[in-house]
């Protein structure tokens, strides 16, 4: 069985791009000052693909656990160096559960499960830059996402 992931990345116009995965999905990427940007940088996506890759481990354990989710926040910030090539040098990834049955020591070795064995993305960046993380157990949380039944699998491939 082939593990290797193909994306497709095509110039669209000045300073934007778009990258397509076999299935069709797309996302928008650009390079605009902040005052004009309309889409992630690739460094923002690679902040974005951290924080999503470790999130989906966390629910999946939490929801393994029978544990109440109502909502998981992940703010990802990085620190690049000041020569080229800019990458990385530190990465934090702060978790934010709502859960009326997780306990912070529960959270807090739950992430570090995620960060330090399952989660591709940070394996693929732990040799350049150092992933930290910190949790914690909060009230209410945004979620812009469908309530899952507790105790449900997720079930995504992790890419």
């Amino acid at each position: 069985m082939s593990n290797i992931k193909t994306i497709t990345t095509t110039y669209k116009a000045e300073l934007e791009y778009q990258a397509t995965n076999p299935q069709g999905n797309t996302v928008q990427i650009d390079m605009y000052d902040l005052d004009q940007k309309k889409a992630q940088s690739p460094m923002e996506l690679l902040l974005s693909a951290t924080a999503a890759c470790s999130a989906v481990d966390v629910i999946q354990i939490l929801q393994k656990k029978r544990k109440t989710i109502d909502g998981l926040q992940v703010v990802a910030e990085g620190t690049r160096r000041d020569e080229h090539p800019k990458h990385f040098t530190d990465i934090l990834l702060t978790f934010k559960l709502s859960s009326s049955d997780t306990t912070e020591s529960e959270l807090a070795k739950i992430v570090a499960l995620s960060v330090d064995k399952y989660c591709s993305v940070a394996a693929t960046i732990r040799g350049v830059a150092k992933v930290r993380y910190e949790s914690e157990v909060v009230g209410a949380i945004e979620r812009r996402m469908p309530n899952l039944p507790k105790g449900r699998q997720a079930g995504a491939e992790r890419n």
